[in-house]
């Protein structure tokens, strides 16, 4: 069938193109490539998949693409994902998150697509939260920009399902890593850290180092979109691991697996934006999809040095 996937370039996004290529869909991908990298595409396009370089703020390139495609699924992943930038840059947050969400969406009503699949946040919605793992119906209290937006976005999402019929779903990702992260990007201290690990090098623990996260590896959030899209469940969903994992917990996952492994870690102020703990409760994704991850840390960590050509511990 023919699919759009925005964002489709970057980490998750190129890991989906070529979930859905190997199953003989039709896809065609939307991205800046401000963040994507076009070699992330590289065996999708040799087997015939299609990327326009367009930004999803602009509306109209967005418009071109879903009439030419007429795409019967929509995975919508392009997204300002720093929490930092969001903080400095609330505006321009919100031009991509929101107003890029809408102008797909729109894209979408126009040329008929069955199903759309939006890419949200857990933790970056939930902030804080009093209940540890998190439900999908647990108050909204985000703590940046960034997850005001995709909040945002996700309420437009359920409003074009309301208002137009189109169906749609709302993934809620907890922190997704694995391979094709970016080792020297802003996000996805898993990669940073597995960069550090190949030579020794030090890594810089922001505020104690026991906040927590719920860290997914990229190939269970990739089934999970999979199972949304063929699904007709509605709403937000947790896609997470359902565990929660300290800083320190991670650096000392890494050190068994890594060959050198990591440095002792220097320690820096906590980062304005930044939850606590977040750990989320994935049991809706159980019973509506038939999902769960199953993909371990320091499985999921061998498979990110593997892929940088890395020597890693026998289990």
């Amino acid at each position: 069938m023919d699919c759009v996937v925005t964002g489709g370039a970057g980490f998750i996004g190129s890991n989906l193109v070529d979930a859905l290529v190997a199953r003989g869909d039709r896809v065609a991908v939307i991205d800046d490539l401000s963040t994507g990298k076009r070699e992330n595409l590289s065996g999708a396009l040799e087997a015939g998949a299609q990327l326009v370089v367009a930004d999803v703020r602009d509306a109209a390139a967005v418009q071109d693409v879903f009439a030419a495609r007429r795409p019967e699924l929509v995975f919508h992943l392009a997204a300002q994902i720093d929490v930092r930038s969001s903080v400095l840059d609330p505006v321009s947050d919100a031009r991509t998150n929101v107003l890029g969400a809408i102008n797909v969406l729109e894209a979408a009503r126009r040329a008929g697509t069955r199903r759309l699949v939006n890419t949200s946040t857990g933790g970056g919605l939930y902030g804080d939260a009093d209940v540890l793992p998190t439900p999908e119906d647990h108050p909204i209290r985000e703590l940046a920009p960034y997850g005001a937006s995709k909040h945002a976005a996700e309420g437009y999402v359920a409003l074009y399902h309301r208002l137009h019929g189109l169906s749609t779903v709302s993934l809620r990702y907890g922190n997704v890593y694995g391979p094709r992260q970016d080792v020297h990007g802003e996000a996805g201290v898993v990669a940073i850290f597995c960069g550090l690990a190949i030579d020794g090098g030090t890594p810089t623990v922001f505020g104690t180092g026991r906040q927590t996260r719920d860290w997914v590896e990229v190939s269970d959030v990739v089934a999970a979109n999979l199972l949304a899209a063929d699904g007709e469940v509605s709403g937000p969903l947790n896609i997470g691991h359902g565990e929660e994992t300290s800083v320190l917990a991670l650096i000392e996952a890494l050190d068994e697996v890594a060959v050198p492994g990591l440095g002792e870690p220097v320690f820096a102020p906590a980062r304005a934006g930044e939850v606590d703990r977040s750990c989320l409760d994935v049991s809706r994704a159980r019973a509506e999809l038939g999902w769960e991850a199953r993909v371990g840390l320091r499985d999921g960590l061998r498979r990110i040095l593997e892929g940088l050509g890395a020597p890693v511990r026998v289990a």
